[in-house]
């Protein structure tokens, strides 16, 4: 297949080696050229707009946020300029507003637009090993199930309309931070009783949360491998905000959100911009009086015991 990469930051480096990996011709376009450069040596071609990127099969943009995605789209040598007839798989975390408005704006050029966000880390892309939930024309659909095969393990079919696709992804990281909060003040209540928090994750994913969820997000907090960030603090707080956005909208109050957008803000103030949303934990862990308010690594050598009952 001939398929078109724009965005090489760590999900879309990875997808891209992935299907360079699989054989398939690539053409990359990012806003920084010189990230391209592995790629390019390993036998990628470079564009010089985004809009030649789009001259194949597929052409996916694995982007930051909204803003990204529209200048790919819409700006000078955009997408929506390009000659070719590829079909524009967005598999960047967007607002759902933004989605439908994208889905909009190619149906009036003739153009195709599927929704595709995906779940997983880099390390899971670079395997072909995501999940991907897909959304738009049944047509279309069935167009990227070979491009789909190829990144992911499993695809899950939203519906028609590409915007449901980037609310159940919304949905999903929302979850996945909630359960990194849970484990976090769960791992310090056990370590204030004189529980590694080791033994508790062996423990719970051993029993009733044996899910990737628990097991690999709770692995990094037990190491507290806050970097190199896999999933940056600064993306996990621009969902964030796309959640509450959708939820007001919707006039759905989730309480929830609040907490995690404070421990994220706390994070990137305290650790800066290229932490790991895994670091939440550290909010926790400073409330509890088991680190400084400058994050520093918390006191192993006396834990407070909880009184006997």
């Amino acid at each position: 297949m001939d398929i078109g990469v724009i965005g090489l930051g760590h999900m879309g480096s990875a997808i891209a080696r992935n299907l360079l990996s699989a054989g398939h011709r690539l053409t990359l376009w990012n806003r920084s050229p010189e990230k391209a450069r592995p790629l390019v040596d390993a036998g990628a071609a470079l564009a010089e707009h985004p809009a030649d990127a789009a001259d194949g099969d597929f052409v996916i943009t694995m982007l930051a946020d909204d803003r990204a995605v529209d200048a790919v789209v819409r700006g000078d040598g955009g997408l929506l300029s390009s000659a070719g007839g590829a079909v524009h798989v967005s598999m960047s975390t967007i607002g759902t507003p933004f989605a439908a408005r994208l889905a909009r704006a190619h149906a009036e050029a003739g153009r195709r637009f599927v929704s595709a966000p995906v779940f997983g880390r880099p390390d899971i892309a670079l395997s072909g090993g995501l999940f991907i939930a897909a959304a738009g024309p049944p047509a279309d659909l069935a167009a990227c199930q070979p491009l789909f095969e190829e990144i992911g393990r499993r695809v899950f079919i939203v519906g028609a309309a590409p915007e449901t696709a980037n609310l159940v992804k919304l949905c999903g990281n929302f979850m996945m931070l909630s359960a990194i909060e849970a484990m976090a003040e769960a791992m310090a209540l056990a370590e204030r009783g004189g529980v590694a928090p080791a033994t508790l994750l062996d423990i719970l994913t051993g029993t009733q949360f044996d899910a990737p969820v628990y097991r690999n997000y709770g692995a990094i907090l037990v190491e507290r491998r806050f970097r190199p960030a896999g999933f940056p603090a600064p993306l996990a707080l621009k969902d964030m905000d796309l959640v509450d956005d959708a939820a007001g909208a919707a006039r759905v109050p989730m309480p929830v959100l609040g907490i995690l957008r404070d421990h994220l803000l706390t994070a990137i103030a305290r650790d800066g911009e290229d932490v790991d949303c895994t670091a939440i934990a550290e909010s926790v862990a400073a409330a509890a009086g088991m680190a400084d308010e400058a994050g520093a690594p918390r006191s192993r050598n006396a834990p407070a015991r909880l009184a006997a009952v």
